[in-house]
């Protein structure tokens, strides 16, 4: 089949993206997505994060992991991402963060004009639908519910109060005119309409209205995109194997990669795109050399304190934190609230290590329930947990191939903690959050600290780094944009040196925002999609 735009991927990115493009109805757009269609009931339900995320099974996750990390202990990092339309908004933990103005004023001094943040900011207004209206800051009316938590749990302002008698201030919009402080996150929830209470995705924001009623969009689902196919420097297509049947989508106009900071960066060096040394290492014939494809990856390492709790408001392990869950499903199909409508991360801040700092640099979620390693270690009982992050790590790593076969997972590989200076910020941002989880507000649902008990020095507190820390989620920049010889594609997105091929995705990211990724990669589909558009004309 021939049509105008082929998406490889149906993640924010690529489900924002088929959505806008296929506003013109004379268009032909075929969006291709190796998961399924993102609308079951774990992915609808909020907490279905905490069956989705552990990938035992592989529900909606690809469920990668990574290389041997030296600074973890030679330990294999874990890599969920969402497998399904929607990718991972339809299994993270919903939040609504854009990171800190300076971050897209600093692509801009990289040379990525049309990147500041006075003009990204008129794609993350027209993204948004907040609950809370329209202001110079936000939007009311776009496909994306944006919403406050309708019932958080009473230890999550207790947590606020906590960092507030640590001298941290309290603030009401980690997206308003200044980012730091503490409070609660927004999510995007949907907050009106017969979806209240559920998920909004990107694929249910942006796309699941259009499907089946647009002639002129084709979704093509449990669908792997396998390469791109070529006319000479032109890019004509895309190959992708549907059960055991190879089949191919031309592209008359362009083939556009969303497969995220893993996937779009093994789609090109699947398709001879990259590295010359990684495409020959793998029996792969150069086509284009292009040297940053793969490189320059960032993301942000997570450590996490434990304590268990007398509290049972909060996310439990055993026969009565199940049969409360059970009870909570009903309350929450019922009036779309209750604790089944929860983020999980109810609660956050963004900190500085120093006060001579012009941003934070530290980044913390508060969460209602013990998380060991991604949930994948289950700790009977009730408790809670709080995550800190650098939030402009140093460490660079890289993805790269396994193999030849397109079935196989890419080669990840963060490097994290390579650079000293991360781990030493670290250490001063898990001090800080051991600082806030002692103060007096906490003391009612304090019992007794896993892992980690009383004083412990600084030495300590980085071998527990070691030992435990691990990814929250926000991989990014292994298509870097720039107009340097590293850059893979230009501001347009446009991979250098080839014609009628694009990346669109959080890879594009030359520097990792400090906050969250979900909302900066839907905001960068948004531009893309007018910039796709202005190329047409």
């Amino acid at each position: 089949m021939s049509y105008d735009y082929v998406i490889a991927g149906g993640g924010s990115a690529g489900a924002t993206l088929a959505a806008r493009l296929s506003e013109d109805p004379s268009v032909e757009v075929c969006l291709i997505e190796a998961g399924g269609e993102g609308r079951d009931f774990l992915i609808r339900t909020p907490m279905g994060t905490v069956a989705m995320l552990p990938g035992r099974p592989k529900i909606n996750n690809w469920a990668f992991t990574t290389e041997p990390q030296e600074g973890l202990n030679g330990r294999r990092g874990y890599q969920p991402r969402g497998r399904t339309l929607g990718g991972s908004s339809a299994i993270n933990a919903m939040l609504y963060v854009r990171g800190h103005r300076s971050d897209y004023d600093g692509w801009a001094d990289l040379g990525c004009d049309g990147w500041s943040w006075d003009e990204v900011l008129p794609y993350f207004r027209r993204a948004e639908g907040n609950q809370r209206g329209a202001d110079d800051l936000h939007g009311n009316d776009g496909p994306l519910q944006v919403r406050d938590q309708p019932h958080p749990r009473s230890i999550s302002r207790a947590f606020i109060e906590a960092c507030a008698q640590s001298q941290l201030r309290t603030t009401t919009d980690f997206n308003g005119p200044e980012q730091e402080g503490a409070g609660y996150y927004q999510v995007t929830q949907f907050w009106d309409g017969a979806h209240r209470g559920e998920r909004c995705s990107a694929a249910a924001a942006y796309l699941h209205p259009h499907m089946g009623v647009r002639p002129n969009l084709t979704v093509i689902t449990g669908a792997h995109a396998t390469g791109i196919e070529f006319d000479g420097k032109r890019a004509v297509g895309l190959r992708y194997r549907r059960g055991r049947q190879d089949m191919l989508a031309s592209a008359r106009r362009e083939v556009v990669l969303s497969g995220g900071a893993f996937g779009s960066p093994q789609l090109l060096l699947l398709s001879g795109i990259g590295p010359a040394d990684e495409l020959k290492r793998h029996g792969i014939a150069v086509r284009h050399e292009l040297t940053g494809v793969g490189r320059n990856l960032q993301d942000h390492l997570d450590f996490i304190a434990s304590w268990k709790s007398k509290e049972t408001d909060l996310v439990g392990v055993g026969l009565r934190g199940t049969t409360n869950i059970l009870k909570q499903i009903g309350i929450w199909r019922r009036e779309g609230g209750g604790m089944i409508a929860t983020p999980s991360a109810e609660a956050g801040a963004f900190f500085k290590s120093r006060p001579d700092l012009d941003r934070p640099d530290l980044q913390l979620h508060f969460v209602i329930g013990v998380v060991d390693d991604h949930a994948r270690k289950l700790h009977l009982g009730y408790g809670y947990s709080c995550h800190v992050c650098v939030l402009r790590p140093f460490s660079r790593g890289e993805v790269g191939l396994g193999d030849a076969n397109p079935l196989s997972p890419p080669r990840i590989d963060p490097r994290y903690l390579s650079d000293d200076r991360d781990a030493a910020l670290m250490v001063k941002g898990a001090r800080r959050m051991r600082e806030i989880l002692a103060a007096p507000a906490m003391a009612p649902y304090r019992h007794k600290e896993l892992y980690m008990q009383g004083d412990v020095s600084d030495g300590e507190l980085l071998g527990h780094i070691r030992a435990r820390a691990d990814t929250i989620y926000h991989p990014v920049g292994t298509c870097g944009m720039g107009t340097g010889d590293d850059a893979v594609v230009d501001p347009e997105l446009r991979v250098r040196g080839l014609e009628g091929l694009r990346v669109v995705d959080a890879s594009v990211m030359p520097t990792l925002i400090g906050g969250n990724t979900n909302a900066p990669t839907i905001m960068i589909a948004e531009k893309a999609a007018d910039m796709i558009k202005a190329a047409a004309m």
